[in-house]
C-alpha cells in the first residue's frame, strides 16, 4: 500500500509539520496501526480507508506511543494527497476539508475555547520572570498565554512535570508581534501522547482561535506556531465552529511492505 511524508503549514519542504500518511488498501487493526506509528516516528501519522461510508473516508491519527482523537497537521497531509474534498469519519465526528486550486487546504473543526482555571503552572514554566496572564483548560489541553513573544520562544518547560498532569499537553501562546505578520504566536507540548513539542499543531488551534478572536474582536487571524521548523496557520471562526487553513509540500512517497 502507499504510504507519504508530508510537510504541512508550510510552503516549502523541511518546514512545518511532518506527518505520515498511509492509504489502507484493506482494514488492519489498531496493532498495526500503532506499530506503523512508532516505525514512521512522526508526531502523527494518519491512516485513510475510502469507501468505509455515504461519500466518506475513514481517517484515524496515531502518534508513536497512541491514537488521538484530533490532529490538524496529520489531516492536511491527508488532504495532500487525496486532493479534492474529503469528508472524514473520524473519532471527533465528520470533518470536512477541501484542497483549494491555489493549494491551500481549510478544514473544518469544532470550536474548543478554553475556560479560565486558577492552576499554578510555575512547576512546568520554571522560568521566574515568566507571569502567565491566563491560565485555562481546553478539552485536553492546558492553555497558558505569556506575556511577550520571546518568551513563548525561550520556554522550557519541565516534561516529567507536564507528563504528570491531566493529560500531559499544553499550548503556550502571545500576542503576535507587527514584524512578523501573525496575530498571535503559540508553541504545543505534549509528552503525554509521547511528542514533547509538536511543531506545528492544527487542533490546538481550535483553541487559538477562538481565545485570540474574543481578545483581538476579529474572526480572521494569522498564528505563527514558533517552533524550530515553524508554520502559518490560518483561521476564521464560525459560531462554534472554526476553519483552519494551511499549505503542505509531499516530500516522501513510496510502498509499505507488511
Amino acid at each position: 500500500m502507499r504510504f507519504y511524508v508530508v510537510d504541512a503549514f508550510t510552503g516549502e519542504a523541511f518546514a512545518g509539520n511532518p506527518a505520515g500518511v498511509v492509504v489502507l488498501e484493506e482494514p488492519r487493526d489498531d496493532a498495526w496501526m500503532q506499530r506503523v506509528a512508532a516505525e514512521m516516528k512522526h508526531s502523527e501519522t494518519a491512516f485513510v480507508e475510502q469507501g468505509k461510508g455515504q461519500g466518506t473516508t475513514s481517517l484515524r491519527w496515531f502518534t508513536p506511543a497512541t491514537e488521538v482523537d484530533l490532529c490538524g497537521h496529520a489531516t492536511i497531509a491527508a488532504t495532500q494527497v487525496l486532493g479534492g474534498t474529503q469528508t472524514y469519519e473520524t473519532r471527533s465526528g465528520i470533518l470536512r476539508c477541501t484542497k483549494h486550486e491555489d493549494g491551500w487546504i481549510e478544514m473544518d473543526f469544532p470550536v474548543d475555547e478554553p475556560r479560565e482555571t486558577q492552576e499554578d503552572v510555575s512547576h512546568i514554566l520554571a522560568d521566574e520572570g515568566v507571569k502567565p496572564l491566563y491560565v485555562g483548560r481546553s478539552k485536553e489541553n492546558l492553555f497558558v498565554e505569556l506575556e511577550r513573544p520571546e518568551q513563548v520562544a525561550q520556554a522550557q518547560p519541565a516534561m516529567q512535570e507536564l507528563k504528570n498532569t491531566w493529560t500531559g499537553r499544553m499550548i503556550i501562546t502571545a500576542s503576535g508581534e507587527s514584524g512578523d505578520n501573525a496575530d498571535f504566536v503559540s508553541r504545543f507540548f505534549g509528552p503525554g501522547v509521547g511528542v514533547d513539542e509538536d511543531p506545528v499543531t492544527g487542533s490546538a488551534h481550535c483553541a487559538l482561535a477562538p481565545y485570540w478572536a474574543r481578545k483581538l474582536g476579529r474572526k480572521d487571524l494569522t498564528g505563527h506556531q514558533i517552533s524550530r521548523r515553524g508554520g502559518i496557520v490560518k483561521t476564521e471562526l464560525d459560531s462554534d465552529r472554526v476553519r483552519i487553513s494551511g499549505r503542505a509540500v509531499t516530500v516522501v512517497s513510496g510502498e509499505l511492505h507488511v
